[in-house]
């Protein structure tokens, strides 16, 4: 049994259509287009299924995942420590005792800082509401690199 199918084209293929309507089996064309498309489809998912080891690649993308995370962590560390050797003790401190380490970059004293660094690269993303993984990763590794520097020096600074 066949189906019916309602199919909407615009007007001025329809003006076109008109002129030629009889010269064409609209319900073969469109069956055969259709067909093709589907069996387009179908060998793609093949090739994938058959070409490829999904699990393989999952592994893969995982590795690559956790480098890349890592990476923006280290490099977080990095940027918070240089920084950090450079601050005068007041902004140290009060980077230190910052309560939420995402809220700094809104902050006015850091603002100009962390736009600068998260314009420089593509992957680092940040709204006022919203962090990217790349981000959160740097933030974390920026506010540790600025900790770990002030626990080393605060006792001989007495």
């Amino acid at each position: 049994m066949a189906q019916k199918v309602t199919l909407s084209i615009p007007d001025m293929l329809s003006k076109k259509l008109d002129k030629w309507r009889k010269s064409f089996n609209l319900s073969k064309m469109f069956q055969d287009a259709l067909l093709e498309a589907i069996q387009k489809k179908e060998e793609f998912q093949k090739r994938i299924l058959q070409d490829f080891d999904m699990s393989e690649i999952i592994n893969r993308l995982k590795k690559e995942k956790f480098e890349s995370e890592k990476n923006y962590l280290e490099m977080g560390i990095y940027k918070g420590l240089e920084w950090a050797k450079r601050a005068h003790y007041e902004d140290l401190v009060y980077a230190v005792g910052f309560e939420d380490s995402y809220n700094i970059v809104k902050d006015s004293k850091f603002n100009y800082y962390f736009n600068e660094i998260f314009n420089s690269d593509h992957l680092i993303n940040f709204s006022q509401e919203h962090f990217n993984q790349h981000a959160k990763k740097f933030m974390d590794g920026w506010c540790k690199g600025v900790s770990d520097f002030y626990n080393e020096i605060v006792e001989k600074l007495s």
